[in-house]
């Protein structure tokens, strides 16, 4: 099998190259969520695209992991919030666990954020007014896709999207009630540096429940 397309293990030259890099104060702060803000604020300087992009994380029925891509809309000292269809298998999935787990990867700045918990649906009001903020062919899109579902084609979707601007032609589209936010409230933060050698910077924030104090220690690469 050909692996031409993965890249080739550094060299020891370019090891060195990343030592010389500035230390970081990663093991001097104690509030997860700030150092977050922190990390995500300069991810926005450097990365190409969304770096509000995280992994979410959940299983099955059938205690089979599930992965996909998502966007943070907000974080807080409760948690960190995204959107989604509740019919679809991840919104399924995350009911019927009750827990999730995200991952922040920032290839710009060679760091990761992990965070796990348990997840709870956010306020409707809060729903209500991110909803507001989206654009109109977004919304349209959120009625008319059964997402997970399948589809013969895609025309299906497409007259989908049809009825319903049909449907809402000159009013504002309220929001589906199956369509709204979690919040994943963190019982765990990690944060990953990358470092020469392998020898990366790892700190983990854990507390015994949420708005308990955290706690954090130092792990090996």
């Amino acid at each position: 099998m050909s692996t031409t397309a993965i890249p080739p293990t550094p060299t020891q030259a370019e090891y060195a190259k990343r030592a010389a890099r500035p230390e970081h104060k990663m093991f001097s702060v104690e509030d997860p969520i700030s150092y977050f803000g922190q990390w995500l604020s300069e991810a926005g300087k450097s990365e190409p695209n969304d770096p509000n992009a995280m992994t979410l994380s959940t299983v099955d029925s059938a205690g089979l992991p599930d992965s996909r891509i998502v966007l943070l809309k907000d974080y807080d000292e409760r948690g960190f919030v995204f959107y989604t269809n509740a019919t679809s298998d991840k919104g399924e999935q995350l009911a019927a666990s009750g827990k999730a787990a995200l991952c922040f990867h920032w290839k710009s700045q060679k760091r990761q954020v992990r965070v796990r918990g348990p997840v709870a649906k956010i306020q409707k009001k809060e729903s209500d007014a991110y909803w507001a903020e989206r654009a109109r062919g977004s919304q349209i899109g959120a009625w008319a896709s059964d997402q997970s579902s399948v589809i013969q084609s895609r025309l299906q979707l497409e007259m989908a999207v049809e009825d319903s601007e049909t449907r809402f032609e000159g009013r504002p589209i309220v929001r589906p009630p199956h369509w709204y936010g979690w919040r994943v409230k963190p019982l765990f933060i990690e944060f990953w540096q990358d470092g020469a050698f392998r020898l990366h910077d790892r700190r983990r924030f854990h507390r015994a429940r949420t708005g308990a104090r955290w706690k954090s220690e130092r792990l090996c690469p």
